[in-house]
């Protein structure tokens, strides 16, 4: 395993990350609501690039994994920061972007921020604008009333929702008109998606400016995609965006 990183700043909790050396393009890992830099698809990654002599990082947002700070404190906006700043200051060269849920969303907003620096988009059940289609009409006016939505998961877990992140994403909506973002994106999406209806992948793939966008279907799959078999789809799209850059 890499070893854990900090990034210290002024402005803002230390952010932890594990950087791999290697060569270009390197590969920025953004991890989905409430995960973190461990997971399944980010280790596959991270080996990915091992085995290619490719750079990596993947880091935690602030406020979740080992990055400093509260999660209820978190805003999108703020974690569209956390990304631009790792981005500024810890990668060098083309970078491609893959973005898992939340991630794909905080992806594009660093390709409108960094178009010199982002190559390549690869979005894996993207969400972007999820906290416009994801909550009732009801949900929403206690987040807008400053309420936190807090539910409890089967797994003992708990799915929280602060108002200040849920106002933060409504500010940073994308879906409602053309996306300025002009490279190569691919979104990969599981037809059985029950957090993200594949619908998003569509509307967003008719959004973007870009016209190298594919959107990749995988039959039976849910919102995780984190099976071997699709985990091996993942890694067969981003090797192919690699390799016309080595």
């Amino acid at each position: 395993m890499t070893q854990l990183a900090f990034l210290e700043r002024d402005d803002g909790p230390r952010l932890a990350f594990r950087p791999r050396d290697g060569e270009e393009p390197t590969l920025l890992f953004l991890p989905g609501y409430a995960s973190d830099m461990d997971g399944t698809k980010a280790v596959a990654l991270d080996a990915f690039a091992q085995r290619r002599g490719l750079s990596m990082l993947r880091f935690d947002y602030s406020g979740t994994g080992s990055s400093e700070g509260r999660f209820e404190d978190a805003t999108l906006a703020g974690w569209i920061a956390d990304a631009t700043i790792i981005l500024d200051e810890c990668t060098r060269g083309p970078v491609i972007v893959i973005g898992s849920s939340m991630g794909g969303w905080i992806a594009l907003h660093l390709a409108i921020q960094r178009p010199d620096r982002v190559s390549a988009i690869v979005g894996i059940a993207a969400a972007p604008d999820f906290t416009e289609w994801g909550y009732s009409d009801a949900l929403k006016q206690r987040l807008a009333a400053g309420e936190t939505l807090r539910f409890e998961l089967p797994d003992g877990g708990a799915h929280v929702t602060a108002s200040g992140f849920w106002t933060s994403g409504q500010s940073m909506r994308v879906l409602a008109s053309e996306i300025a973002i002009d490279c190569p994106v691919r979104l990969i999406h599981g037809d059985r998606d029950e957090d993200v209806p594949m619908d998003i992948a569509f509307r967003l793939k008719d959004r973007l400016r870009s016209a190298d966008v594919q959107v990749k279907v995988i039959k039976g799959g849910g919102h995780r995609l984190s099976e071997p078999h699709e985990i091996d789809a993942i890694l067969r799209t981003v090797a192919a965006l690699v390799e016309p850059a080595s």
